[in-house]
């Protein structure tokens, strides 16, 4: 199983836009997907067409050490969602230590779901919630949007991952793409052509335009492949699935090849 955190401690940059329709685009190519919603404002739900959020989810994981796919719903072919649950925001006052930063590493170790892919998407913060899935996941994918503050929000945030990682058993995979993407705009150039310098190997190439069909989309409670398959968002969240499973591929050959010398 592959995990995944879609992760940006700023907001309105596109992660659940991100994780619905990465989600969808792995599923539609025949992969078992599980997204998990780690947000307490519960946005999942209804992107998917759950406009009555269930009442339980994660957070009877996290809370309750009730498994993921007891509380998973099913929304599309392949693709499941654990909600957010009602009880969610308050693993962010639980009191204690360490611990309470591997409650979903700990779920996960304990009844791990029999799916391939493993989505969550994360909170704006940096706080509980998000330190859970950065301590549980293999990797992360951050929407980066073309303006000033997302570049200086990036910076702080790679700084944030460095500081988890020495309390991981492996270091985190990184992965950036620009999201809400115009080409047109000079800002919008300039901010990639500075993550290109600062971070060149986690910089993907894809990027997601700004599209006003994928509100419109999360508006109706569907993928971007149900509301507009033939759209130019619908092309660029597959090319992104694509490139993220090719990244995969070279990844683990490169371990391979590590592991033979």
């Amino acid at each position: 199983m592959h995990s995944l955190a879609v992760i940006n401690q700023k907001g309105g940059v596109g992660k659940t836009t991100t994780a619905v329709n990465l989600g969808h685009a792995l599923a539609l190519r025949g992969h078992r997907v599980m997204l998990v919603d780690l947000d307490p404002q519960g946005h999942l739900s209804p992107c998917l067409g759950l406009f009555r959020a269930p009442a339980n989810g994660v957070d009877r994981t996290l809370l309750h050490d009730q498994a993921l796919e007891e509380v998973a719903v099913a929304t599309r072919e392949l693709l499941q969602l654990v909600p957010a649950g009602n009880g969610l925001g308050e693993v962010e006052r639980l009191q204690g230590g360490v611990e309470r930063a591997r409650l979903l590493q700990t779920a996960l170790q304990r009844a791990c779901p029999d799916v391939d892919y493993l989505i969550f998407d994360c909170p704006p913060s940096a706080g509980l919630l998000v330190m859970n899935a950065l301590l549980a996941v293999d990797r992360v994918l951050v929407p980066v949007a073309g303006d000033f503050l997302s570049l200086t929000g990036l910076a702080r945030l790679m700084r944030t991952l460095g500081k988890v990682e020495a309390l991981r058993a492996r270091p985190l995979q990184r992965e950036i793409f620009l999201s809400r993407y115009v080409a047109r705009r000079r800002l919008s150039r300039e901010v990639c052509e500075k993550i290109r310098q600062h971070f060149p190997r986690q910089l993907l190439q894809t990027a997601i335009s700004e599209a006003a069909v994928l509100a419109e989309c999360a508006g109706a409670g569907r993928t971007i492949f149900e509301y507009r398959a033939r759209s130019r968002s619908a092309a660029e969240f597959a090319a992104l699935a694509e490139e993220l499973l090719e990244r995969e591929v070279n990844c683990h050959e490169q371990q391979e090849t590590c592991d033979v010398a």
